[in-house]
């Protein structure tokens, strides 16, 4: 069992930053695939970014390429995502996930979830 802990959410303005955190108990992350995905009310869970499981190939939805990073740190068992330029669009509960997949984009495809944390932006 692996137990995911998401940090880092807040409320910010347009074009302001936050990095959210996700820290991994129970078993060590360095075999699974990672990713972000976010649920804004009143609709369904879209994935954000992912990174593969030696760390080498990352993944992102359209609309945050360029603006959002994803990072593991294998050695603190930590999964990071990285958003900057963030946009009222982007306000959501964003929840990190780890699997053994090849599909990233699918969160049928991961195994483990945190609870999420709210990320909020204003105009």
């Amino acid at each position: 069992q692996v137990q995911l802990v998401e940090s880092g959410g807040g409320l910010v303005q347009a074009g302001d930053s936050l990095r959210l955190s996700c820290a991994a108990s129970g078993r060590t992350l360095n075999t699974y695939d990672l990713a972000w995905f976010r649920q804004a009310p009143g609709k369904e869970r879209e994935f954000v970014a992912a990174i593969n499981y030696k760390g080498g190939t990352t993944y992102f939805l359209v609309s945050v390429k360029g603006r959002f990073t994803i990072s593991r740190d294998d050695a603190k068992n930590t999964v990071s995502l990285q958003m900057n330029n963030l946009k009222p669009e982007d306000t959501a509960v964003y929840y990190c996930a780890a699997g053994r997949t090849t599909y990233y984009y699918s969160s049928r495809n991961y195994d483990y979830w945190g609870q999420g944390t709210q990320v909020t932006v204003s105009s």
